[in-house]
């Protein structure tokens, strides 16, 4: 597959790194010369230096060949018009990186297919919805539904109390053997190793798991982990960045009540404006007297979403002081993602990876509907819908030559949510949740194409 991607920041080199792996054809663009130096060293790709508004180098990177292009640079109005040129120049499909989610919210008042713009990705929508995603079941450091939660992925740290603890899967399965949810992945808080789980593998005390669950398996799953479901009603927000203004808005939607501290006065004169069922407070939240004063300790979930993710950071670790369950972090950094448990913070949202996951699923070969990418964990996460003589429906899951490192999560089957198991077999428009390895996804891929 040819594939233009034009930016390369923290979303661009992502995708062109993961996309090298699996021998596609990969240009990419970018205005800073230095920048590309260092990817191409890193990658096999191809790199040109220069504005991809440039009709000339358009042309030079052969657009009209080109299967898809991706525009991921950090302005939307330039993404916008690479991907209206690049259509108009006969690229076949486009992808535009967008900041403002009003493209998205009055879509259908503009015809962007017209003007060449076949996809938009909002990093402030992804962002917001994966919030809200994690507050609804605070007590999990990762949550992801699939089919409006038929299934879902839920990420917890494994406690010494937890009574499959010291069990491999086989006997944990064979203990509780009325559970409704799978262990796809674990990674153990002192390793570096990710291991999809077999039935011989041990889960241990201090193991990140990663489980798919029907909507019972949730609360079962709470039960044997030993957590408490508590609602979150009170969220202290930190920053009216555009993602800490559209998450206080939804949640208070919601009937969850919502401070929002702001230290720029006239921002937070906007928000107060804009967001009349929220209390926001002028004042600079990395003042520990001022989270004090506002009520920190008396909150069930805290929101670091200023612009700088060290303040993020911080503020996380002392509201989790100050005894708050559930913190939250925005940082576009990778590094801070693979040490947020081990400081104590429960969640770290890169709003850039989320991008880069999104636009990811626009790539893969089957009908791939969803995708995402777990925190510090080299495993992807996709589902895909079964096609009519896919391989994968000529036999049970047990005699599939399937590859060791994947795994089958779960299946929806009319609307419904199953745990699959060796015995079970796959049908076309059966709807299929994977785990896997990135070096395993081609021969997945083959199962579903």
């Amino acid at each position: 597959m040819k594939i233009v991607i034009a930016g390369a920041g923290e979303v661009g080199f992502h995708l062109a790194k993961l996309l090298s792996y699996e021998y596609h054809d990969i240009t990419l663009i970018d205005l800073k010369k230095d920048r590309l130096s260092y990817i191409e060293s890193k990658l096999d790709i191809r790199a040109i230096t220069g504005d991809a508004t440039s009709i000339s180098l358009l042309k030079e990177a052969k657009i009209n060949e080109v299967d898809l292009v991706i525009a991921v640079s950090s302005n939307e109005t330039v993404n916008l018009t690479i991907s209206l040129l690049s259509k108009r120049l006969g690229a076949n499909k486009t992808i535009a990186r967008i900041n403002n989610s009003d493209f998205i919210d009055f879509r259908e008042d503009v015809d962007f297919d017209g003007i060449g713009v076949d996809e938009l990705i909002s990093t402030e929508l992804l962002a917001t919805n994966e919030i809200k995603s994690l507050l609804s079941e605070a007590a999990f450091n990762d949550m992801h539904e699939f089919e409006g939660g038929e299934l879902s992925m839920l990420g917890i740290l494994l406690p010494q109390t937890a009574p499959f603890v010291g069990m491999s899967v086989k006997d944990a399965a064979a203990t509780f053997s009325d559970i409704n949810f799978m262990p796809i992945a674990l990674k153990n808080i002192n390793s570096e190793e990710t291991v999809i789980p077999r039935g011989d593998t041990v889960l241990r005390a201090d193991d990140m798991a990663y489980f798919i669950t029907l909507r019972k398996g949730v609360n079962e799953l709470y039960k044997l982990t030993g957590k408490q479901k508590a609602s979150v009603k009170n969220v202290m927000i930190l920053g009216g960045s555009k993602i800490g203004a559209r998450t206080a808005k939804e949640l208070c939607d919601n009937k969850l009540n919502i401070k929002l501290i702001e230290k720029d006065k006239e921002r937070a004169v906007e928000l107060a404006d804009n967001l009349p069922n929220a209390l926001v407070v002028l004042g600079d939240g990395r003042d520990v007297e001022l989270l004090d004063e506002e009520g920190v300790d008396t909150m069930d979930a805290f929101l670091g979403a200023t612009g700088s993710a060290d303040t993020n950071i911080m503020s996380c670790l002392v509201a989790k002081s100050k005894g708050v369950k559930k913190t939250i972090a925005l940082a576009d950094n990778v590094d801070y993602s693979k040490i947020s448990q081990a400081i104590g913070i429960d969640t770290v949202v890169n709003k850039k990876l989320l991008a880069a996951n999104n636009i990811f699923k626009y790539i893969r070969k089957g009908d791939v509907l969803d995708i995402t990418t777990l925190n510090n964990l080299n495993v992807e996460i996709l589902e895909f819908n079964v096609r009519e003589n896919s391989p994968i429906t000529k036999k049970i899951i047990r005699e599939l030559d399937f590859p060791r490192g994947a795994i089958i999560g779960g299946v929806v089957r009319n609307g419904e949510g199953v745990i699959a198991l060796g015995d079970f077999k796959i049908q076309p428009d059966d709807k299929v949740v994977v785990c896997c390895f990135a070096d395993c996804i081609g021969k997945v891929e083959k199962l579903f194409d």
